[in-house]
């Protein structure tokens, strides 16, 4: 990884207008993204995680708008993009997205092959044969056997699986050098899950790329990132690298993410949940936003937002916790589990 980074996202709000109310999604985030990384953007449903992300391609709704804060991509700051002129410079060509729903992403009246030969024709330049022959390599690439006739195929004629590795297959022929992967293994079973996550690895090393990973499942993750960045009510409140993030999460939320992994379940107990309900963000947050479901929570964390703490040069969260001042708060015992190594991730 080199130092500078290949994207630097620094302060950055997002706002919905709904019925007349602001809903506050994206609240002072700032990340930094290496090239040749793996990043990880983990948090549950509602945390920001696919808001922050879209904002990198300029696929923010219309009621949506960026209100501070920057993001810098090869020198340009994005947020000051206004017209989709601009946006087809960087959308596809230099970031790409794989969406969560395959069926939604393909157009069920055009084959597999005319789909990815758009997306080669208008990313590559390539027309024809040229194109064609480019089409086959990249279906070969993610694993469809008989790529010459599954060209002609369409949509419809693919399971859940192949659909995703279709829908894989057109980010990758962009030729981009970031690859968003939003969700990509929800609706598939867990040995497809597994087959899909290792194709997105090798195609990592044979493209050069770049990924961020979008997920509600830190166990999905576990082998694949080199960072992770957890999300809460629009923050980032821990990120760190992936053995830090998981044999020494230290912001409550990280307990309580990595407690709700079904690996930590004891055999007839019930499975941990975390308690209550996200915020909801068309109010103002005071403190933590976490506060009010967090069992250990301090006095302080429904009054003050905590700022970041540096746990290692590579690892920080927003938790008064790590204060020095703060009382010595042990983590559940799940966690110590895992950090003593009595569970393997």
């Amino acid at each position: 990884m080199e130092n500078s980074p290949i994207l630097s996202v620094k302060e950055l709000n997002v706002k919905f207008s709904l019925r007349g109310k602001q809903l506050h999604a994206i609240r002072d985030v700032s990340l930094d993204l290496y090239k040749g990384e793996s990043l990880a953007i983990v948090g549950e449903s509602g945390s920001g995680k696919s808001v922050l992300c879209k904002t990198f391609m300029g696929l923010l709704d219309s009621n949506g708008s960026i209100t501070g804060g920057s993001i810098v991509f090869e020198g340009q700051d994005l947020t000051h993009f206004t017209t989709e002129k601009q946006w087809l410079s960087i959308r596809g060509k230099k970031i790409a997205m794989v969406m969560q729903d395959p069926m939604t992403s393909l157009n069920p009246l055009k084959t597999i092959g005319a789909q990815i030969t758009e997306a080669i024709t208008l990313h590559q330049g390539l027309r024809g044969e040229q194109a064609r022959k480019a089409a086959v390599e990249i279906l070969q690439d993610v694993g469809i056997t008989e790529p010459e006739r599954r060209y002609k195929q369409y949509p419809h004629e693919f399971s859940g699986g192949m659909r995703q590795r279709v829908v894989i297959a057109i980010a990758v022929a962009c030729r981009p050098q970031v690859l968003i992967c939003d969700e990509p293994t929800t609706a598939l079973d867990v040995t497809i899950q597994a087959q899909i996550l290792h194709l997105i690895r090798q195609l990592k090393e044979k493209y050069q790329l770049t990924t961020i990973y979008i997920t509600h499942d830190l166990g999905v993750v576990a082998n694949v990132a080199d960072r992770i960045a957890v999300m809460y009510a629009g923050d980032i409140v821990e990120i760190g690298t992936c053995d830090e993030v998981f044999y020494d999460p230290r912001h409550p939320y990280t307990w309580a993410l990595l407690s709700s992994l079904p690996q930590l379940g004891v055999k007839g107990e019930n499975l941990y949940s975390i308690q209550g309900t996200p915020p909801n963000l068309f109010a103002e947050i005071k403190g933590d936003a976490f506060a009010p479901r967090n069992p250990r929570a301090l006095k302080i964390d429904f009054v003050q937002r905590p700022p970041y703490f540096d746990v290692s040069p590579t690892h920080r969260a927003r938790t008064w916790l790590l204060d020095p001042r703060a009382p010595k708060v042990e983590p559940p015992e799940n966690i110590r589990k895992l950090r003593e190594g009595r569970i393997t991730r």
